[in-house]
């Protein structure tokens, strides 16, 4: 889709990318990392909540109907992010994870440029996203892409609701 400093940006599917290849790995990385944020870090995988571990052993079943972007740096995925089956003409973006290793080089810009991309070939009206409030560096990157804060549709505490339009 696009290329950044060496990176490229795909759609991923089970059936055309190896395991190797595919989230599990940014997944299991960004889910241990929001643990440890929210202050209940857990040692490994194992460790964390079963919807999470779904995600990270079989995240083509996690995401069915969904659009998982992966970023690669040759067959490296270095960075990915979910975009939701669309309801209501409204779509998510979840789980946008970018290795520290190769973070400050565009690539989440370029995921959610991707994502956005994608919402308005299926014509969507509207693109959310949630956040953790102490993530500023992300809730900064999605201000500089046009999202506003909005009234959320999560309860959870300190979560961040935001939106823009395609």
């Amino acid at each position: 889709m696009t290329a950044r400093h060496g990176v490229s940006i795909v759609r991923w599917s089970d059936r055309t990318a190896s395991v190797e290849a595919g989230p599990a790995a940014l997944l299991a990385a960004y889910h241990l990392r929001t643990e440890a944020e929210k202050g209940e870090p857990v040692a490994d995988v194992d460790g964390l909540p079963d919807r999470y571990r779904a995600e990270i052993s079989d995240p083509a079943t996690a995401f069915v109907g969904d659009v998982v972007l992966m970023a690669l740096n040759g067959d490296t995925a270095v960075g990915c992010l979910v975009v939701t089956s669309p309801a209501d003409g409204r779509a998510e973006i979840k789980r946008l994870w970018t290795d520290p290793a190769f973070r400050g080089r565009g690539i989440a810009s370029g995921l959610l440029d991707a994502a956005l991309a994608h919402a308005a070939e299926r014509g969507l009206g509207t693109v959310g996203l949630s956040v953790w409030k102490w993530r500023t560096g992300a809730i900064a990157l999605y201000e500089r892409l046009g999202f506003g804060v909005t009234e959320s549709w999560d309860e959870r505490d300190q979560l961040v609701c935001m939106e823009r339009a395609v």
